[in-house]
């Protein structure tokens, strides 16, 4: 019997996650395509926004547990992979 992948938001859940034995989830139906996260990140690239903007980029990427810097890329992936 396989189980779903539990929606995790924060870097501790998914170790607490990893720590258990995951027999279960190694189905086929869990697995999706890697993103850019792995590639090299060679380039740097500078961006104006307002202050109101950063600060709801910051507020969303505390919610998913991660850094604005990562998280803006994340979205920008996501964005680029529909």
């Amino acid at each position: 019997m396989n189980k779903p992948l539990p929606k995790m938001n924060t870097d501790q859940e998914l170790e607490d996650f990893l720590d258990q034995d995951l027999t279960e989830y190694l189905v086929p139906e869990n697995f999706t395509p890697a993103t850019f996260e792995f590639a090299t990140k060679d380039k740097s690239i500078t961006l104006r926004i307002s202050s109101a903007l950063l600060a709801a980029v910051k507020e969303a990427s505390k919610a998913q547990g991660m850094s604005y810097q990562r998280y803006i890329r994340q979205v920008v992936e996501e964005s680029l992979s529909r």
